[in-house]
This record gives structure tokens, sequence and C-alpha cells, in this order.
């Protein structure tokens, strides 16, 4: 249910590898959220490193919201890049995985379509 890759690359590096495949694969990101960032605002004092970019490709959206609208509610997909110990991690919860929990077969084949895309675009950043 988890892809995930470790690499020895800089957090800056790793975003701007993120950058460059979503738009060689079509994708957008749509939003990029640094936790620490995030809940240092809140008043939260987390030390670690975690940034999650949410990436989607709107045709492909497009298709699996036709097909069931409750998928809105794993939409956009995440990648997670977080520190570990002297690494990065990118993370990521597979499409396939999420998509069986809506019991409607018709959205396998966008989300091995998805899923294929999302992982090539963290090997690339790794």
């Amino acid at each position: 249910m988890l892809f995930e890759i470790s690499t020895g690359k800089s957090r800056e590096q790793i975003d701007r590898g993120l950058q460059d495949a979503a738009a060689r694969h079509k994708f957008g990101i749509v939003a990029v959220h640094d936790l620490k960032e995030t809940m240092s605002r809140k008043g939260v004092d987390f030390n670690g490193e975690c940034v999650i970019y949410e990436v989607c490709n709107p045709h492909q959206a497009k298709r699996v919201l036709e097909a069931n609208g409750a998928v809105a509610t794993a939409l956009p997909c995440r990648i997670a890049v977080y520190r570990a110990g002297d690494r990065y991690k990118i993370s990521t919860l597979l499409p396939t995985a999420l998509m069986r929990m809506f019991e409607s077969p018709e959205l396998e084949p966008t989300a091995i379509e998805v899923e294929g895309v999302i992982k090539a675009m963290m090997e690339e950043a790794a």
C-alpha cells in the first residue's frame, strides 16, 4: 500500500526533481505543504522535516470522479518527502490500493496508470 524511496539528495534537489517530473508527465503540483512551517504557525514546535506535494492530472481525476464521486476524498494524490536520519524518504500511498477501497472495479485502469506515473516521478526525483 505504501511505495517509498530513500535518497541522499537534498530537499531542494528533490523539490526541483518533483517539479520537473510532474511537468514532464503532465501532472500539476496543486499544493505544497511544509508541515514544519504549518505547525509553527499553529504554535506547535515540530523539529522534523516533512513536505507534502499534492499532485494531479485533471483528465485522470475527471475519469475517476465521474465513475465514483466519493473518490474526491482521496484526491489529489499526495507525495511526502521527509527526513529519516541523514537521508530523505519520498513516499506515497499507492493509488491502486486506495481505489480498491471504493469497490468500483472501473477505477482500476486509471489507478494503474496514475500509479505508474507517480512512481516514475518519485524515482526521477530521487
